[in-house]
């Protein structure tokens, strides 16, 4: 039933990724195609009528298995050398680019817990049976941060081709020669982080960097980091912005300008009609150069994290607020949410692929509001930062 559960929630959420662009007839269509989807998962929930009594003649064969499920993973007591199966090889790009993450997350985490004085990361390792499995590592409770989180996952399977398409920039045929409705093998490699602070001043952060292959031999690197503040700070967005355009101008100077937009246009929460934060870069599909270059630009991106980010908040997190401060602050959650759940294509790509659920949705705050029609006062900070939502700016 949960993994229906979780099929009607994906269709729901594709649906309204897509209904603001249709016409008033196809947005009647989809009203009733979501309200069907309602109503199966909340019969899904209901209380059954008791069964009849009558001897049972068969029993149906369990479907196959076709690749990773949602609770196939089996927890471990504590992380082994590498996920990655041995037939890869110690200098193989997976071995690699896993080694990496991995110490990035060591010291990200190592830094966050520094700063917030009074929490820990929480640690669960996991693994599948078929190779792979994740280390993933969640502060909650904190005294900086309300909740914080830095996992790594390794992935092997197969999935569907339009969960692929999903994972990568629409457009870009990842399952080239493939025949149609057959599943495409794969590896996954990533680290995917979100910190929410207590305090409205101090912005929330994401970042992501990943490595993907298919048995076919196509590869691509893909990542970005990004900021989402309640209140405008523009000195902090400079130092952000202005970190992560000294790294990509050191690689290539088209990078900033292009993974800068390519940010805005990926955050952009169509239904609302605005950004989720103020961006950063954002990258997908890179396999343009060699893998060696692609990795080291990934590699200098995600050892940034601790600079652009940890210094804002250490200059924020003690600042005054209001109660109405903070409010708005858990209303700018909200929106984040609505991304998330609605047009992340990691989320999306998690939910298809039978990934860990608390792996999956550890991105989402532990506390969020939605008012109705809530309007800021003209002339505030809140309308201020909305424009910002609203007009993408630039900021160095």
């Amino acid at each position: 039933a949960l993994q229906v559960l979780l099929s009607c929630f994906i269709a729901v959420a594709e649906l309204l990724s897509r209904i603001s662009a249709c016409s008033d007839t196809r947005k009647q269509k989809m009203a009733r195609r979501l309200l069907a989807l309602a109503v199966s998962a909340t019969a899904l929930q209901a209380p059954h009528a008791k069964a009849p009594t009558a001897p049972l003649q068969a029993t149906a064969t369990a479907p196959a298995k076709t690749g990773p499920t949602w609770d196939d993973h089996v927890a471990i007591p504590e992380a082994p050398d590498t996920l990655v199966k041995g037939v890869d090889g110690n200098d193989s790009m997976r071995r690699k680019f896993e080694k990496m993450l991995r110490e990035a997350q060591n010291k990200i985490c190592s830094a966050v817990e520094e700063l917030d004085g009074e929490g820990t990361f929480r640690q669960d390792v996991w693994e599948r049976e078929n190779g792979g499995g994740g280390i993933s590592r969640v502060m909650a409770g904190g005294k900086v941060w309300e909740k914080a989180g830095c996992s790594l996952s390794v992935v092997y399977g197969s999935m569907p081709q339009e969960a692929l398409a999903s994972a990568t920039e629409r457009g870009v045929d990842r399952a080239k020669g493939m025949e149609p409705g057959e599943r495409v093998p794969f590896f996954a490699c990533g680290l995917s982080s979100v910190m929410h602070p207590r305090n409205p001043m101090a912005p929330t952060m994401h970042f992501n960097y990943r490595y993907f292959e298919t048995d076919g031999g196509v590869w691509w690197f893909g990542g970005g980091t990004d900021i989402t503040p309640a209140y405008l700070f523009e000195e902090d967005m400079a130092h952000f912005h202005g970190t992560y355009k000294d790294i990509c101008d050191k690689h290539d100077p088209e990078y900033y300008a292009k993974f800068k937009k390519w940010a805005d246009d990926y955050f952009l929460i169509k239904h609302r009609g605005e950004t989720r934060g103020l961006g950063g870069i954002f990258f997908d599909d890179q396999n343009n150069k060699s893998p060696d270059e692609h990795y080291a630009f990934s590699k200098e991106c995600v050892n940034a994290v601790t600079d652009a980010y940890l210094p804002i908040v250490a200059k924020r997190k003690d600042s005054p607020f209001t109660e109405q401060e903070k409010e708005w602050q858990l209303m700018r959650r909200g929106r984040y949410v609505e991304f998330n759940l609605v047009y992340d294509r990691g989320t999306v790509f998690g939910l298809k692929t039978g990934g860990r659920i608390e792996s999956i949705l550890m991105s989402l705050p532990e506390t969020a509001r939605w008012e109705y029609d809530h309007t800021p006062a003209e002339g505030s900070r809140e309308a201020e930062i909305l424009k910002c939502f609203k007009t993408p700016r630039e900021w160095v």
